[in-house]
């Protein structure tokens, strides 16, 4: 049964209900949402629920319909962010994790860990105890395996996983690994279920050969039954009459399995396919399907591998699928984790509605508009879920935010692809020289008609938005809403918040997702864009002191300057010249003017850089041909 509790319950009213419920041998969960407090009481129940709901600070008492209960969303409606070492698993995030199918040596686990880790791995696999159909195939190195693979992942910074099969090993690994797997196989060894969820530790639960939905979800209830509420599942492929394949990918169940519970998925294609040249295509597939990541074997010499060679990927196929999920990420609203994700310092739960710093040390990042804008969506797609957020009302104010240091990192829109540029945010980079870009995201901008709650459709007569937004909602509302005044409004995000103050019941806001519920409002249609190739992209600002944390979690391969040329002719071609000398890409160049200068401009260009050293080199050439040379920012792009 679910337990509301009263928003105004003192500590010792619940732990009365607490003990009451834990007399009757229920096992009782708390979880803390948004709104409401609630207490997940499970287990064989005798009591009944009228005598739970009499006692004091409880709002109300709901059964749960589905059989597995600590699991099902009907008791948590939040999806659960796992934590695995340094790295978070569900949320906005697509986490990569690679590595070979079983450890071999320690040279090999350590040049592939090496190899993966570089391609863009944020966990390291690799089995050291392997369960084969053949009693006479390779079995594992047993603990030795182990004790390379826990080398290979502090070498390389990486959290480990690997497989446990039997229940008398789970005390012995629990000392070497971040992560246990439940293989298909043991998908129903309650035993062994039960024993891993002794030790609390997050568990990767693989979907059973022929298991059903339910069935993988009962089984992830014994694991939460038991002590650990730390799980991901994992989809690899289903037994069918099928044979060209391996298995048979089940994409489907990734969107079904996330109505059902709070547990984050993500997927398997190679165990799915068993083939090399399928392992990418279904990769992005269950990307595309909602997967909060994906788990590759890898190998650097998969025709001598000891088990699953013909599946693994070789080292540049994997860096590739990275960088296609990448791409793949801002369409699904998504972002690539990367390790050590920047994530704030000395916060407890749910503070992360305080939108000033409170701690010299603390995390807190500028935007620019409401709460609930898109900015504040690519914040959290760059940072932690939970980092402190600064608001400000011009782009000014962010950038004057981070120079002054009250906060550490600023995110900022540069472009649209509807709207183009950003110039104001070109033109203030070049105005504060101690700030740089350390980074970029990009965040697909997907428009929602938001109301106050209860408001139907057909009672809406006013829309407020920023005039772009209403712009890029002009089919929609020609079509649907004819006779609704339309009426701009200085942001999106605050358009909801002037609604919902002003409780309007007949008037709308064109917004994003977040701000309706940052404001608990309700979206009556979503999607209502035009054009759904909407895409903005942002930059991540700091002081020159603090790129050095970022950046050596985000691999720069972009640079971005600034710099005016003579009056003359051919003098951008000189400049320009120098690029193609060094083999540097240019994938942007803009002209905007300089303040103060009548018809007098500078350029504003974005460099791909294969290494470092060759920018450099480039880059003091360039000031013998440029006036005002200046280096904005190095960074990972969005691509």
């Amino acid at each position: 049964m679910i337990i509301i509790l009263k928003q105004d319950i003192s500590p010792k009213q619940k732990d009365n209900i607490k003990d009451l419920l834990e007399e009757n041998g229920l096992i009782v969960r708390e979880i803390r949402g948004k709104e409401d407090t609630v207490l997940g009481a499970v287990g064989v129940n005798r009591m009944d629920p009228r005598q739970i709901e009499l006692m004091d600070g409880v709002a109300s008492v709901v059964p749960i319909s589905k059989p597995y209960k600590l699991a099902s969303r009907e008791l948590k409606k939040e999806d659960t962010i796992v934590q695995v070492g340094n790295v978070k698993i569900g949320g906005n995030r697509v986490v990569m994790i690679a590595g070979p199918c079983a450890v071999e040596s320690e040279k090999q686990i350590m040049e592939i860990a090496g190899m993966v880790r570089e391609a863009g791995a944020v966990i390291l696999r690799g089995g050291a105890f392997k369960p084969r159909t053949s009693p006479y195939s390779f079995q594992g190195l047993g603990e030795e395996g182990l004790k390379y693979l826990r080398k290979a992942g502090d070498e390389f910074g990486m959290p480990v996983t690997t497989e446990v099969v039997s229940p008398r090993d789970v005390e012995m690994m629990a000392g070497y690994i971040d992560m246990f797997q439940i293989g298909a196989r043991n998908m129903q060894n309650f035993e062994l279920l039960k024993e891993v969820g002794r030790t609390g530790m997050p568990v990767l639960l693989k979907r059973g050969i022929s298991a059903t939905i339910e069935e993988w979800l009962m089984a992830a209830e014994y694991l939460m039954a038991n002590g650990t509420d730390q799980v991901v599942l994992c989809e690899r492929g289903i037994r069918t009459y099928e044979k060209a394949t391996r298995n048979t990918l089940d994409c489907s169940a990734i969107p079904v399995v996330q109505k059902l519970t709070h547990l984050p998925v993500i997927g398997d294609p190679s165990h799915a396919t068993g083939m090399r040249d399928l392992v990418p295509s279904m990769g992005l597939a269950l990307v595309a399907a909602g997967a909060s990541g994906l788990i590759v074997e890898v190998h650097n010499h998969p025709d001598k591998a000891l088990s699953d060679g013909p599946q693994s990927l070789l080292p540049q196929q994997f860096e590739k699928l990275v960088r296609d999920v990448q791409a793949l990420c801002p369409v699904v609203g998504k972002s690539l984790e990367s390790v050590p994700r920047i994530m704030p310092q000395g916060m407890d739960e749910g503070s992360a509605d305080t939108s000033t710093a409170s701690k010299p040390d603390e995390l807190v990042v500028a935007f620019q508009g409401e709460r609930g804008a898109f900015s504040e969506l690519a914040v959290r797609r760059v940072f932690d879920e939970d980092v402190r957020v600064l608001p400000c009302k011009s782009f000014r104010d962010t950038f004057e935010a981070v120079n002054k240091g009250l906060v550490r990192y600023a995110v900022l829109p540069v472009e649209n692809t509807l709207g183009g540029a950003v110039g104001d945010n070109i033109d203030l980079m070049t105005q504060y020289p101690n700030l740089t870009i350390v980074g970029e995201v990009q965040v697909r901008i997907v428009h929602d008609l938001i109301v106050n709650p209860g408001v139907r459709f057909e009672d809406i007569e006013r829309v407020y938005s920023h005039p772009q937004g209403l712009a890029q909602c002009k089919e929609f509302l020609e079509r649907e809403l004819p006779n609704a005044e339309v009426i701009p409004f200085f942001d999106t995000a605050g358009a909801v918040t002037y609604i919902k103050e002003t409780g309007d019941k007949h008037a709308a806001a064109i917004a994003g997702a977040p701000a309706a519920a940052y404001n608990n409002m309700e979206v009556v249609r979503e999607a209502i864009e035009t054009n759904p190739r909407n895409y903005t992209r942002f930059f991540v600002l700091c002081r020159e002191e603090n790129a050095a944390v970022f950046r050596s979690a985000n691999k720069p391969d972009r640079a971005a300057v600034s710099f005016s040329v003579a009056d003359r002719p051919g003098s951008l071609y000189d400049a320009l010249v120098i690029l193609n000398k060094y083999s540097l890409n240019m994938k942007k160049l803009e002209s905007r003017p300089i303040a103060g200068r009548p018809w007098e401009f500078f350029f504003f260009a974005e460099i791909d850089i294969p290494d470092i050293d060759t920018f450099h080199k480039a880059f003091e050439e360039l000031k013998d041909r440029t006036n005002g040379l200046k280096l904005l920012g190095i960074y990972k792009s969005g691509h």
